[in-house]
């Protein structure tokens, strides 16, 4: 007989009706929390986007706008010129994520699959990375694309110097092994009797499988490109080729409130849509654990 899960309050506790009371009231109020801390931000941002600079500043604030303006959103995409920026953010956050695929899902899939030697050390330098404070990247990181080594060519106010660093991503290329550590060697055999070569085996085997984690990757990808401040800043320096994170920070200023506001819901939103669009993606590429055969 399987030994049953231990849990913080024995199941006969929870089959009484003051037990069953108390579970349903814990977990009433622990989603309420949980949904007022990702929602009540959110409602502030886009409600005070739609204040008067004059009452938006105010003290103590107004929770509901006293006088609507919707008209706020537009003004802020027109006055700011926010299409450019946005154009300029989507440019650079394609670019990271398509060149985060073809160097990432290759190096796992060799690291997962082709077992190199000192695969395994390589591996564990890849993960020291992530124990290092990101600071501490950023001198030698920008010193490379200043001058990168062998071609001897500057990157700076290119896109590659954003699309470039983004590939050297350690933690995605664990999560993408991990999960090309769970395909069937069967399936790979199989293939290579066929006549496929390694490259074949990827495209035509472990990929079509992977789908669920390559999506997982690729939002993390997007939404760590769209939202990047310092690096851009640091490589970007010209006005016009800056994306929406350091535009809107370059002229906070001198920008009325409520149109900075505006500016940075609007900046938000695709992340939004992108998340209720593929949440279902998410949730199965990070719980994916086993394949079937």
């Amino acid at each position: 007989m399987a030994a049953s899960a231990r849990t913080l309050i024995r199941p006969a506790v929870l089959r009484t009706r003051k037990g069953k009371l108390v579970y349903w009231s814990v977990l009433a109020v622990a989603l309420a929390l949980f949904t007022a801390a990702f929602l009540v931000p959110l409602y502030w941002a886009a409600t005070g986007a739609m204040k008067s600079s004059a009452e938006l500043a105010q003290s103590p604030p107004t929770y509901v706008p006293a006088h609507w303006h919707p008209e706020n959103y537009a003004r802020a995409w027109r006055e700011m010129d926010l299409t450019r920026y946005f154009l300029n953010t989507v440019l650079l956050a394609g670019g990271a994520w398509l060149i985060q695929l073809a160097v990432q899902v290759p190096a796992a899939y060799a690291l997962s699959k082709l077992r190199p030697r000192f695969g395994n050390v390589v591996l564990g330098l890849m993960l020291v990375t992530l124990m290092m404070p990101a600071t501490a990247l950023l001198v030698p990181a920008y010193l490379t694309v200043v001058d990168v080594p062998l071609v001897n060519r500057n990157l700076i106010n290119s896109p590659s110097a954003v699309w470039l660093p983004a590939a050297a991503n350690a933690f995605n290329i664990y999560l993408l092994k991990n999960f090309f550590d769970r395909v069937p060697d069967e399936l790979l055999d199989a293939a290579r009797i066929d006549g496929a070569g390694p490259l074949g085996t990827m495209w035509r085997i472990v990929l079509p499988l992977s789908r669920p984690i390559l999506a997982v990757v690729s939002i993390l990808s997007v939404v760590a490109a769209w939202k990047d401040f310092l690096w851009p800043l640091l490589v970007l320096p010209d006005p016009a080729k800056q994306p929406l994170s350091v535009f809107l920070q370059r002229v906070a200023q001198d920008t009325p409130l409520n149109s900075l506001v505006a500016g940075l819901v609007m900046a938000s939103l695709p992340l939004i849509a992108l998340f209720l669009v593929f949440q279902r993606q998410i949730i199965a590429g990070l719980g994916a654990g086993c394949l079937k055969g």
